[in-house]
């Protein structure tokens, strides 16, 4: 009983170390990034390589915190329905290892942007169509196709939690609700990058995982306070 609730709360803690993960990662590539003009995300990288490194480093620890949820979700659900378990497992796996992948490209910006700066930025350059292909092709493709991963994952996750009532039922409808919504943003940029996303669409998800980490949490302390 009590490495049960020791999982809920090694879970919950789990899913704030990846929600705040993703806010860091987006906000520290933002910061070093800047811009979707390939010459100035060059330029910005160069100016911010300390940045640019510890951002990659925040998505590295991300995807491992990816990794240590789906498995603690996979030890909760898989009782339930392994086949369901196993497949949600290997999507979110899929999602860690499509991120983590995926900043190879943005490792590789570091050097080119140095050596652009230091060529005085020509305009057009073969700088710039590797950039574009390190950042649009690599590293942001890369992000898309995790999310799908994520989505497709989620949406099985979620579909478990609310079967089993692990967490109260509307909480899991909103999961399910808010994750269904943030993959019409997924499939949109898959689609064509250059539409852009509908940012309300993933307003839902956000305060969905922001609480459900530390709801589970809380959880794991009272259920466990009560079996003394």
């Amino acid at each position: 009983m009590n490495t049960n609730k020791n999982t809920i709360r090694l879970l919950g803690a789990a899913f704030l170390l990846v929600f705040v993960g993703s806010v860091l990662n987006d906000f520290l590539r933002s910061s070093a990034i800047g811009s979707d003009s390939i010459s100035d995300i060059l330029v910005n990288i160069s100016d911010n390589i300390t940045l640019m490194r510890i951002y990659i480093l925040v998505v590295l620890v991300t995807s491992t915190g990816i990794i240590v949820l789906a498995v603690l979700l996979y030890i909760v659900f898989n009782n339930q329905n392994k086949i369901i378990a196993l497949v949600a497992l290997g999507l979110w796996l899929s999602e860690a290892i499509t991120l983590s992948v995926s900043q190879i490209g943005a490792y590789a910006l570091i050097p080119l942007s140095q050596e652009f700066v230091e060529a005085g930025t020509p305009e057009p350059s073969c700088f710039q169509t590797l950039g574009d292909f390190l950042y649009f092709g690599i590293d942001r493709t890369g992000y898309d196709i995790h999310m799908l991963f994520f989505c497709l994952g989620g949406i099985l996750w979620y579909y478990l939690f609310y079967k089993s009532r692990y967490i109260p039922r509307v909480l899991s409808v909103w999961g399910l609700a808010s994750i269904c919504l943030l993959s019409i943003n997924v499939f949109w940029a898959l689609y064509d990058r250059g539409i852009g996303k509908i940012i309300i669409l993933g307003v839902p998800y956000f305060v969905f995982e922001a609480l459900i980490g530390p709801w589970l949490m809380v959880k794991g302390i009272r259920d466990g306070s009560e079996t003394k």
